[in-house]
């Protein structure tokens, strides 16, 4: 730790005596504003690749022409909220507060659907049913023909996360710290649980075996009973949260945390099996997994490639952080950068094939990665303090109540402290 720029260089003290402080729900992606930066997931259709981007347009490029086919403009910048194909059109939500529906190949609008607040919920759909949650507060359940709504349920914060379907129930997580699952075709809440901090998922939870997994920014990972909504396990990441949810492939379980840290783990216990350090900055992405060989992007600007026991065996640098997930088409793997392109390179080498510049170069403003989190100075507390701070709240585990001795500084510190991986 640098403690000329932290503020405490004049104090005596131990670098345990510091501690990482939450003080805010996370915001970062409600800052970003204008820009070409590339920060949704793909949808593929035979040779057409459909993504959004924050310059306000919805894109759809051939790969085998390596063109583009169409775009079409919204009203605000599209973050978050990835692409679905059902049938012949689109489906994507935006910062304009609408949900779109647009046709295939032609990137026309169909409908749109208005709601309170801005959308960086990923749609899903079934049963003609088309779902996905907005900023103020609601998760919806609308007619994919009319785009009519048929039901919506009231959360306690935004809802900013994907979703998952199961057996006729839809799992998502909100701003208010709570993971649902809910009716699909009523949208009545079948069961809650709660976690220590607000849940914001840029990708879908893991739905395997009878069993949902999900990250949230309280630093764990949690596998609960579908049925139930009961915990079977949690498993402590870093410092800085989580913001997406683990991938798996036989039998094992991958997940990227904000701290930069890529981990395997056993389903049935949660238990590390090994981990991969890449960047100092978040892994917020679900992997893809193809002839044994994992593929994920950083917010450290890389993307990597490694092998099924986590040994690097490529990485390729662009100049912005990688927060989508990487689609393969034929032996090409596709992601987008926030430094406003779309990239192909070839799977086996990671040599760049070609890249696609959205209608701008200029990256959207982002915010610092941890501007949610202060260094404090560390006190004693009593038992009544601490018998009173575990009722606030009895899913986290205590934290030491801290003097406001605030520091200006924004960025990842190394320093010791006393935590469980």
């Amino acid at each position: 730790m640098d403690f000329e720029k932290s503020g405490f260089s004049d104090l005596d003290m131990e670098l345990e005596d510091l501690v990482l402080r939450k003080t805010k729900k996370y915001d970062r992606q409600w800052k970003s504003g204008y820009g070409g930066s590339i920060c949704t997931n793909f949808a593929v259709k035979g040779n057409v690749i459909f993504f959004g981007a924050c310059d306000y347009h919805v894109y759809a490029i051939d790969l085998e022409k390596r063109k583009l086919l169409w775009k079409f403009k919204t009203g605000d910048i599209i973050m978050c909220s990835s692409p679905l194909i059902k049938g012949d059109s689109l489906l994507i939500g935006s910062y304009d507060r609408n949900l779109y529906r647009l046709d295939l190949v032609t990137g026309k609008e169909i409908w749109r659907f208005s709601t309170g607040g801005e959308i960086s919920s990923s749609p899903l759909e079934t049963g003609g049913i088309v779902f996905f949650g907005s900023r103020d507060s609601h998760y919806y359940g609308i007619d994919l023909r009319s785009g009519k709504e048929i039901w919506r349920f009231k959360t306690g914060d935004a809802v900013s996360s994907a979703a998952a379907i199961f057996e006729g129930k839809v799992c998502f997580g909100s701003y208010d710290g709570y993971f649902y699952c809910l009716d699909l075709m009523t949208g009545k809440e079948i069961w809650r649980f709660r976690t220590g901090e607000e849940i914001f998922l840029l990708h879908p939870p893991l739905i395997y075996k009878g069993r949902v997994y999900f990250g949230s920014f309280d630093n764990h990972v949690y596998c609960l009973d579908l049925m139930t909504g009961k915990e079977i396990w949690r498993f402590r990441t870093g410092k800085y949260g989580n913001s997406s949810c683990p991938g798996v492939h036989e039998g094992v379980l991958y997940h990227g945390d904000r701290d930069g840290f890529f981990h395997a783990m056993e389903p049935d216990t949660g238990k590390e099996i090994w981990r991969f350090k890449a960047g100092d900055n978040s892994i917020s992405i679900t992997p893809l997994f193809h002839k044994n060989r994992i593929y994920f992007g950083s917010g450290d600007t890389n993307f990597y490639c490694l092998d099924m026991n986590g040994n690097e065996i490529w990485r390729f640098k662009t100049d912005g952080c990688i927060w989508s997930d990487p689609a393969v088409w034929r032996n090409e793997i596709c992601f987008g950068s926030w430094d406003c392109n779309l990239y192909s390179l070839d799977t086996g080498t990671g040599k760049e094939l070609w890249r696609f510049a959205t209608s701008t170069k200029t990256q959207s403003p982002l915010a610092p990665p941890y501007d949610a989190y202060e260094v404090t100075v560390k006190k004693s507390v009593t038992r009544e303090e601490r018998e009173e701070e575990e009722k606030r709240d009895v899913n986290v585990q205590e934290f030491e109540d801290v003097y406001e001795a605030k520091s200006e500084y924004q960025f990842k510190v190394e320093y010791q402290q006393k935590m469980k991986y």
